[in-house]
């Protein structure tokens, strides 16, 4: 009867123990067939979040452009650029600003300046980012991000 409960004492003692080896194994090879699932989707989210956020700020900036045209007249020129969002350009008197509370403002979500050109080649103006890679062309991620 005495080794009886001593079998069963052991029992209780090494469920409470903790896990073994192998179950720990199992369990982080299981974790490690999650990631490699689960990563690829979500970093094709965050590369989609980019860029909808790029296409965003390039419309908000386009409508700044805009209210900067009707306040003095004209967008800003090439060698000014989109500096005169956030600085008044030498010789503008009728210079609301700032358009834009910070330079950052003014870079896409790659950490880049957003590219003008005024005149544009597809409308008035041309705003545009060059995407993750920072190339002209390119799809998905790295694809250029424009105003028209």
């Amino acid at each position: 009867m005495g080794s009886l409960q001593g079998l069963a004492a052991r029992r209780r003692w090494r469920r409470r123990r903790g896990f073994t080896l192998v179950e720990l194994l199992v369990v982080l090879a299981i974790l490690a067939l999650i990631a490699t699932v689960v990563t690829p989707q979500v970093m094709k989210y965050l590369g989609k979040a980019e860029t909808d956020t790029a296409h965003l700020q390039i419309n908000r900036l386009g409508g700044i452009l805009d209210l900067y045209r009707i306040e003095l007249g004209g967008y800003p020129s090439d060698d000014i650029g989109l500096s005169a969002l956030i600085e008044q350009p030498p010789g503008v008197e009728r210079w609301n600003g700032p358009y834009v509370q910070k330079a950052e403002q003014l870079n896409d979500p790659w950490g880049r300046p957003y590219q003008y050109r005024y005149p544009g080649e597809h409308g008035e103006y041309d705003l545009y980012s060059l995407g993750k890679d920072g190339q002209e062309g390119g799809a998905g991620d790295n694809q250029d991000i424009t105003s028209w």
